[in-house]
């Protein structure tokens, strides 16, 4: 699903499971905002570009969605499989997920080919947010979010929605041997001594081992790789800008 903003540059990816819940807003974004035309074009993340252009971008892509700047909290991303709840807006430091039960707070996580994944508990209202590479998904970091749920919320499998956002496909995701040997060999593809990795089906099988029925998992066909709407750091290197998917509850 795509929405269209009053600014008619201003593309945003939206889910169509969370759609069912008006009190859930989501969205992520794409290289279309504000005119921008240069790299690293719409970009949402501190870490690349104008501190100030980056600013103007994130208030245009949160007022798309009913979101105030000063409602949103975000991190910088390691790689890594630290949680942080969160209890106000804000930014909160280093770590790969985040988790909340205050509403009024919009999770925002980023990722330029990196798998992202959004979480609701309709019974418990609780929403996370996390950013899943392949170093997150080596250490089962949706996993390990889920179980915080559960051990904080007892958060039950059949009331968890999830998006799982638009990510590098894995025809597109060229891997070394050094990586290759992480995962089992269901999820990899090898092409003339070349593999090739699914992070987002390894994280789709995650959600299912941790008994999430199907139909409460939505993934995104979108490739952000072949998708040139898209940002994409292994397509576009130094040039990319990185999208932000937000997800808060109200």
């Amino acid at each position: 699903m795509e929405r269209d903003n009053q600014n008619s540059e201003l593309k945003i990816i939206t889910s169509e499971i969370f759609s069912r819940y008006p009190e859930i807003t989501f969205g992520f974004s794409t290289k279309f905002g504000l005119g921008r035309e240069k790299p690293p074009w719409f970009n949402l993340s501190f870490s690349v570009g104008n501190e100030e252009e980056t600013k103007e971008n994130r208030a245009a892509f949160l007022s798309g969605l009913g979101i105030k700047p000063e409602q949103l909290a975000w991190q910088k991303q390691i790689h890594g499989d630290k949680i942080t709840f969160v209890k106000e807006p804000g930014f909160q430091g280093e770590c790969d997920a985040l988790i909340t039960d205050k509403k009024g707070i919009a999770l925002g996580v980023f990722s330029a080919d990196c798998t992202t994944v959004f979480i609701y508990d309709k019974q418990k209202k609780v929403i996370a947010a996390i950013h899943s590479g392949w170093r997150g998904t080596e250490k089962k970091i949706v996993i390990k979010t889920i179980r915080e749920l559960q051990k904080k919320f007892n958060s039950q499998p059949e009331n968890l929605f999830v998006f799982i956002a638009p990510a590098i496909s894995q025809k597109n995701y060229e891997v070394g041997l050094e990586v290759a040997s992480k995962f089992p060999d269901k999820y990899l593809l090898k092409t003339n001594d070349k593999f090739y990795l699914d992070v987002s089906g390894i994280n789709y099988d995650y959600l299912l081992q941790m008994k999430i029925p199907e139909e409460n998992i939505e993934l995104s066909p979108l490739c952000s790789y072949e998708n040139d709407f898209l940002h994409s750091f292994r397509r576009d290197k130094e040039k990319s800008g990185r999208a932000m998917g937000v997800i808060m509850m109200s």
